[in-house]
């Protein structure tokens, strides 16, 4: 009998109390002991205390994903303990990019089926961790944007707030380097993304080839130009095709870091305020998750 602790986000966007008690109902039903236990942090510390035995099952959305995968980062625990996720979020780009089912029923059966997958983890100079996509610029003040529109538009409220970010904003000057080799040195910056997974924002493909397994990320460099083309950037980002443009940049590394004037951070969903400089680092096959 597989022993997991299902940690609940009450507050994730896109589902409600009966697509979590759903999924636990199907995880019961398999055969597993399910302890269920709050996100707060320090509730899920003293809940990892407790249940040191139990793998880790996610009911809730990447911000929910990252908090868990930080603390068992911290704790040490990410080699001993295998993660689930079954996705309740608004955009639950993780595991859209995993090909993971966003019904929770069925999610909840991936996990009962026990097939473990190794994947890697972004470390910064700082302690903080990203599992999916980290991006800076104007998709951060595309975030702030988009939060109050959420309540009406959902997950379509991220590439609104990126349309009205993308005309308004005036670039950051940075130097982006990855494995130490420089792709954009004090030019203005419109956005820089490092992507571990594909999407961000409920499905915009940041990174669309990128993968979690593979070593390495994926990083995409928008040089600022003008008013018309950084509202193409913003169409053409939604559909993914903004790697062909003439002042995106495009990379794949282990190493990234950026350095410059202060520019607005979202790392898993989640603003983190401003950055004059971070580095990031990917740490191969640091943890397991249910596929």
């Amino acid at each position: 009998m597989a022993e997991l602790l299902a940690i609940c986000n009450e507050g994730a966007g896109g589902a409600g109390d009966r697509a979590r008690a759903a999924a636990v109902d199907t995880l019961r039903a398999g055969g597993a002991d399910v302890v269920e236990a709050p996100v707060g942090e320090k509730d899920l510390g003293e809940m990892l205390d407790a249940h040191r035995d139990h793998d880790v099952v996610v009911l809730g959305g990447d911000g929910t994903l990252h908090v868990v995968v930080t603390a068992l980062h911290r704790r040490g625990e990410l080699a001993a303990r295998t993660v689930g996720l079954v996705p309740l979020g608004t955009g639950n780009d993780f595991a859209r990019g995993l090909g993971l089912p966003l019904d929770p029923e069925v999610a909840a059966r991936v996990v009962l089926a026990g097939r473990s997958t190794p994947l890697d983890l972004l470390v910064d100079d700082e302690g903080g961790v990203v599992v999916n996509a980290v991006h800076l610029g104007v998709g951060a003040e595309a975030s702030e944007q988009a939060a109050p529109l959420k309540p009406r538009l959902g997950r379509l409220a991220y590439p609104a707030g990126a349309l009205l970010a993308g005309v308004r904003s005036p670039g950051w000057r940075l130097r982006v380097t990855v494995d130490s080799r420089a792709h954009a040195d004090g030019r203005p910056v419109l956005m820089a993304g490092v992507g571990n997974g594909v999407t961000i924002g409920g499905g915009t493909p940041l990174t669309p080839r990128a993968r979690p397994d593979d070593g390495m990320v994926d990083v995409v460099v928008a040089l600022t130009t003008g008013p018309l083309e950084r509202l193409a950037y913003a169409l053409r980002l939604r559909r993914g095709t903004h790697p062909g443009l003439r002042d995106v940049v495009t990379a794949r590394g282990r190493e990234v870091a950026v350095a410059g004037e202060p520019v607005p951070v979202n790392a898993d969903g989640e603003l983190t305020g401003r950055t004059a400089r971070r580095r990031w680092t990917v740490m191969p096959a640091a943890w397991r998750m249910f596929t």
